[in-house]
């Protein structure tokens, strides 16, 4: 749990697998309590459960983040959040499930620059993605502002050009796998 709360998620995904695969396989319970804790952290790193293991440890809480996860559906994302925060809060994961808004934002942000198939986008686009998702307020200045935060925290890889409104991003590898970096 440790490791959990101080963004160390390598760590923490070795410490509770390896807790997971040695528990009892009649410990339906304590398997259970393992994976509330490991789910996010393996989403967080870039690793998505089957929904037949939610189905099997009844963890139907985590289908909707899941499926916002892969899909960069973040108002789906808010609103399973919501919908089950007494669940999270709880569990003790509510702050790590609010640190997959990120991760969310980079999935959503990577099927733009799928869709527009170039390496120079218009931030009016990534602003267009992020007003259609709910958040209404977000002008072109603060969309800037969240592309910056997410080159220099390495979801991205690439360069703003304020002059040109765009974000540049690498011919190779543009959206790294976020096990690589996290």
């Amino acid at each position: 749990m440790k490791h959990m709360f101080e963004n160390e998620f390598k760590g923490a995904e070795k410490c509770l697998s390896f807790a997971f695969e040695n528990c009892l396989k009649s410990s339906m319970s304590n398997k259970r309590k393992i994976l509330i804790c490991l789910i996010p952290v393996k989403v967080t790193l870039g690793f998505m459960p089957d929904m037949s293991i939610l189905t099997k440890y009844n963890l139907h809480e985590f289908e909707g983040v899941v499926k916002a996860v892969k899909q960069g559906n973040l108002k789906l994302l808010n609103n399973t959040i919501e919908q089950h925060a007494n669940f999270f809060i709880n569990a003790g994961i509510y702050l790590i499930l609010d640190k997959l808004k990120v991760i969310t934002l980079r999935n959503l942000f990577k099927k733009i620059y799928l869709i527009t198939g170039t390496f120079q986008i218009d931030v009016s686009c990534f602003q267009k993605a992020l007003n259609w998702m709910g958040l209404e307020d977000v002008d072109g200045d603060e969309t800037e502002c969240i592309l910056a935060n997410m080159i220099n925290d390495g979801y991205i890889k690439g360069y703003l050009s304020e002059q040109h409104r765009k974000i540049v991003v690498s011919k190779t590898n543009a959206f790294p796998k976020l096990n690589t970096f996290l």
